[in-house]
């Protein structure tokens, strides 16, 4: 049975409808990618109904709960002071919904996240949804980002914060925080690998079509999605099976055989689709997994070696020398230490 993973998206009126629409889709299509966790997405706001960005309405919304799982994400989405005007036909409103100033629906959004919001819980603010988050002093001390026009606003609002500019996203503790629009899916690409395995956010993004993005400062990509941002399904298959199992012992021949086609060919699509040859990809992954163990273990760098698929933790170091700038002795030090 599927771990349920509880999802509060907050919707406020003017809301970025990519915002709202693109964490809410991949959520979706990651529900169809596995059987390990199973995101249930509630919809909440201030009142019944809003108008969004472009002036679609959202109806019904969940009225704000008094209370959230302790394992729960809330989702704090962007908003816009200037929404497309659209044309609205007789009885095209909801009959007797009371709208709100959206001054009112604001003050009610940051009472309720600085009433909820517990270090258990994972605040992904996306946007401007940075803003509201501050507002509840949920901000400070925190390495945040928002929409590079409100960064400033953000800096005001939040003084002790560190404000990032140029960020696609930062990742403080239980805060997300992401740039403008499409970068919310950036955002629930990491959540989602977090949650039910970089496998499952890899199909996500191939499904989505998204590719791979990483500003200057951001955080490397994973490893586990790095080179998945192609639409070739024979090289998504070689690479599904390296990934799920990289300590198999591989072969170029093997490669070719899950890809049907030649050894020389499944080069040339490595190179031409992931930018690396096929054993620099195969020991990516493998370091990462090493790494991972090294975080998570006590094992001995010659027991790491042997459950990679290194073989020898000479041939680790060798290898691990190329992909890392500390040692493992360091990285597992830095790791435990936080």
């Amino acid at each position: 049975m599927p771990r349920l993973q509880p999802v509060y998206l907050l919707v406020m009126p003017n809301t970025l409808l990519l915002d709202v629409a693109a964490p809410a889709e991949a959520l979706r299509i990651a529900n169809h990618q596995q059987d390990d966790v199973r995101f249930v997405l509630r919809y909440v706001g201030t009142q019944q109904a809003v108008d969004t960005s472009i002036g679609l309405r959202l109806s019904p919304l969940d009225v704000l709960p008094d209370d959230v799982p302790d394992d729960a994400w809330l989702v704090v989405t962007g908003t816009v002071e200037k929404p497309l005007p659209v044309q609205v036909t007789a009885g095209g409103k909801t009959p007797g919904l009371k709208e709100s100033p959206a001054e009112n629906a604001e003050a009610r959004a940051v009472a309720w996240l600085r009433q909820v919001v517990r270090p258990t819980h994972q605040l992904a603010c996306i946007c401007t949804g940075a803003l509201l988050a501050a507002r509840a002093g949920l901000l400070d001390t925190r390495a945040c980002t928002t929409h590079h026009g409100s960064c400033d606003e953000l800096r005001a609002l939040a003084p002790s914060a560190r404000v990032a500019d140029n960020r696609l996203y930062v990742h403080d503790g239980n805060v997300w925080t992401s740039a403008g629009v499409t970068t919310g899916l950036d955002l629930m690409l990491t959540l989602i690998a977090d949650a039910a395995g970089p496998l499952c956010a890899a199909a996500v993004a191939r499904q989505m079509v998204v590719y791979a993005r990483r500003a200057g400062a951001d955080p490397q990509l994973s490893p586990w999605l790095e080179g998945r941002n192609h639409l070739h399904p024979a090289l998504h298959r070689v690479q599904d099976a390296i990934a799920a199992d990289p300590a198999h012992d591989w072969t170029l021949a093997t490669m070719a055989e899950i890809a049907c086609a030649s050894e020389r060919h499944v080069t040339r699509l490595f190179r031409e689709h992931a930018g690396v040859a096929p054993i620099d990809y195969l020991h990516r992954l493998r370091i990462a997994l090493a790494r991972e163990m090294l975080g998570n273990s006590r094992l001995d760098l010659e027991r790491i070696a042997e459950r990679t698929g290194f073989g020898s933790s000479r041939h680790l170091r060798r290898v691990w020398h190329k992909f890392e700038a500390l040692p493992p002795s360091r990285a597992r030090r830095v790791t435990h230490d936080g």
